[in-house]
């Protein structure tokens, strides 16, 4: 299958939403959560790389959101293109998608692992049974909150909705939580064991979150999560 990049915007420095169309399909059916395979001929050699969907499925319709990696051989190659511009793709895949049935939530994410929460969010909202549903999200920097007026908007649209950021960095202006994701999410869940926990980010941090949250009682079936390096 190829893709067809439609648009991109700057989201915070050296990271963008990107939207491509999916070429050769009607539509692209997905679950929120999944994520879909680019490959390219760079250097020489064709690499691959997966990529979270950041949205809702919506026709063709596919977003991304991207870190660029300096050192890295796919994400310059993606932030040089230009609308109109072709890349291969497979997918979706991946079971990073809601427990059925769903249960209250807390989603943890830092950096870019926001992108399927993004997708997921309105979901879980949509759903009959109005689970509480809480999104921990941790950046080092105030600007690195990314879709922040998204969330913002949907805690003031849905009661059973909270959104609670926190800054490794904060600057002397920031008046919200400061430090990193781990005891927000403890302080979270509190004495609760049947919440189900969604966490997606950087493999330390995710790897650190399951022990604590493994230790505290959680049962295994109730840690969901998708970590990258």
């Amino acid at each position: 299958m190829r893709a067809r990049l439609l648009e991109w915007r700057e989201l915070a420095p050296e990271t963008r939403h990107f939207v491509f169309e999916a070429l050769d399909v009607e539509s692209l059916a997905f679950v929120p959560g999944q994520f879909v395979s680019f490959t390219a001929p760079i250097t020489g050699k064709l690499i691959t790389r997966a990529y979270s969907l950041a949205a809702p499925p919506q026709g063709r319709k596919l977003e991304l959101c991207l870190n660029r990696v300096q050192e890295g051989r796919f994400s310059p190659y993606l932030f040089d293109l230009q609308p109109g511009a072709e890349v291969d793709m497979t997918g979706p895949y991946g079971t990073f998608v809601p427990r059925q049935p769903v249960s209250d939530s807390v989603l943890v994410a830092t950096g870019t692992g926001i992108a399927p929460f993004r997708a997921i969010l309105p979901d879980l909202l949509a759903r009959d049974s109005r689970p509480q549903v809480t999104l921990i999200f941790g950046v080092r920097y105030e600007r690195g909150l990314l879709y922040r007026a998204e969330f913002e908007e949907f805690a003031r649209a849905h009661a059973n909705f909270r959104f609670r950021p926190t800054l490794s960095r904060p600057e002397p202006s920031w008046q919200g939580r400061t430090g990193h994701v781990q005891p927000h999410l403890l302080e979270t869940i509190g004495r609760r064991r049947d919440m189900d926990v969604y966490i997606c980010g950087l493999k330390e941090m995710v790897d650190d979150m399951r022990a604590q949250l493994k230790a505290a009682g959680l049962e295994r079936r109730r840690i969901i999560y998708e970590k990258y390096n």
